[in-house]
């Protein structure tokens, strides 16, 4: 490709290269996209073509070789998702209480302090030790140590409180008429 072995002229076969290809993939796009990877092996391969063998021979197999090792890999990859899949399939969905009460939790961390959910972030999330998490923040270690112990004191005390006891938005639908809502 750089002129070094004589009878190399890769440039006069993309043409049959582009068709072969074609003939291959009949995606003009994926056949362009295998035309370059057969010649980015050429060119690395450069050192194995032999002076005086059939450039368009050897330019046509590295691309035929090009095709199979991307189908393989496709099938690979198909296989993986299928058995991705299988698994999925066997898999129970979620527990609707248990995402709820996963919302409600992600809700209370948030609905904590700026600077209390700063340093648990760091501390129990990013997991730095307290000392680099004070210099993150810029602040003493004692006054993360506070911070931290504060947040969790706050979730701890949301957790014990139960799944009802947040739940002040929602309304009962249904039910014997009783209810007055």
């Amino acid at each position: 490709m750089n002129g070094k072995t004589p009878g190399f002229n890769v440039i006069g076969q993309l043409a049959a290269l582009r068709r072969y290809a074609l003939s291959l993939v009949r995606n003009p796009d994926e056949a362009e996209d295998l035309v370059h990877d057969a010649l980015v092996k050429a060119y690395e391969r450069q050192s194995s073509f032999r002076t005086g063998a059939n450039v368009r021979n050897w330019l046509m197999s590295i691309l035929h070789n090009a095709h199979i090792d991307r189908l393989r890999q496709r099938r690979s990859l198909e296989r993986r998702h299928d058995a991705a899949a299988e698994l999925a399939e066997r898999a129970m969905p979620a527990n609707q209480d248990h995402s709820v009460r996963l919302t409600q939790l992600r809700d209370a961390f948030f609905g904590l302090p700026e600077d209390q959910r700063a340093a648990l972030h760091l501390v129990a999330i990013e997991e730095l030790s307290y000392q680099e998490a004070a210099d993150t923040l810029k602040i003493p270690v004692g006054t993360l140590m506070s911070r931290v112990a504060r947040a969790r004191e706050r979730l701890r005390t949301f957790e014990q409180s139960g799944p009802s006891a947040t739940v002040t938005h929602l309304k009962i639908v249904g039910g014997t008429g009783d209810d007055k809502q």
